[in-house]
């Protein structure tokens, strides 16, 4: 019968062969094997390294998750693991030849074992730096995607999803503090005359001309510009009072009508203008987004009646209905 154990000869190709890091510290952290791999990554022979401490060897281990592993499991008798996430990459390897450049991504596992009388501490390393690159790449389109999923494909300002979600989140906020918000709601005058006229191709630039000009003039990082469906459009702005938003509907309003852009001869107006309402949260009459959203178009549409290229505001609406 052939003895089925591995010969030494054999046992060595292995080790040289494995795709992972193989190191093993006797009870003094002396370096007792380094395979291959180790060799191949870190510029560090078997023939250099043996027989030296391992902390001694990379100090910048010395006191580290490492260390703490190698001693609880020779205490212990038991394995531990390193965090990749908290210890990405705690051996300076780098791809195998070059020594240099940025570390490979490393998970580390620390077992401990006895040979005869003697104690062990087998270290591990493999380099999951393509796991982790795809990790990153993979968030990094799952963030794109969530991106995307709230900015409008054509004038890339935000879309009415996003306006939902923002007008949801602040008006809760308002509730919560007491504060105040107010929305804008405004539409394009005449638009199915100007795409009758220009076309659809000219639409679209002339909507996305609009939307630039209506973002740039809210100023502050929580103001909301959002693309409310057609050629509506919709403004979330918060810690903003009645009169206030009033101001900033009368600017966007002022801003439209400066662009100069010409309108078709079926118009009322010479020039591309918007009409636009105005709302603001009031915890007795306006307390939730419908009766804002309702509030604000009703005065949208008071504006258009009223000869188009204008602001209306709820509060002044109600003034002067009563």
């Amino acid at each position: 019968m052939s003895d089925s154990s591995l010969s030494p000869l054999l046992s060595a190709r292995v080790l040289g062969l494995a795709q992972l890091g193989l190191i093993v510290l006797d009870i003094n952290q002396q370096i007792v094997m380094w395979n291959q791999w180790m060799a191949s990554r870190s510029g560090k022979s078997a023939h250099r390294v043996l027989g030296q401490d391992l902390f001694d060897l990379y100090g910048e281990l010395r006191g580290q998750r490492l260390e703490q592993a190698v001693h609880s499991a020779m205490q212990s008798n038991l394995p531990q693991q390193l965090s990749p996430a908290l210890n990405p990459s705690p051996f300076p390897l780098y791809p195998a030849g070059t020594w240099g450049g940025e570390r490979v991504e490393q998970a580390v596992s620390v077992t401990p074992f006895t040979e005869g009388k003697e104690r062990y501490c087998l270290i591990e390393v493999s380099d999951i730096s393509i796991i982790v690159g795809r990790e990153r790449q993979l968030r990094s389109q799952a963030e794109q995607l969530r991106a995307q999923s709230y900015v409008d494909g054509l004038t890339g300002i935000a879309n009415r999803r996003h306006f939902d979600v923002a007008l949801d989140r602040e008006l809760r906020r308002a509730q919560r503090n007491d504060g105040q918000l107010s929305l804008l709601l405004m539409d394009i005058d005449s638009f199915k005359a100007y795409n009758d006229h220009f076309g659809h191709q000219q639409g679209d630039a002339c909507l996305t001309l609009v939307a630039e000009a209506f973002a740039a003039t809210l100023q502050r990082p929580a103001d909301l510009a959002a693309r409310y469906g057609g050629e509506e459009f919709g403004a979330v702005l918060p810690d903003t009072s009645s009169e206030q938003a009033a101001l900033v509907a009368e600017t966007i309003r002022a801003k439209i009508a400066s662009l100069s852009i010409n309108h078709s001869p079926a118009a009322t107006r010479q020039h591309v203008t918007m009409s636009i309402g105005v709302a603001t949260f009031d915890k007795d009459r306006l307390a939730d987004a419908a009766a804002m959203l309702a509030a604000a178009d009703s005065c949208l549409y008071a504006a258009k009646k009223a000869g188009r290229d204008c602001v209306i505001v709820y509060r002044q609406q109600q003034e002067n209905a009563a």
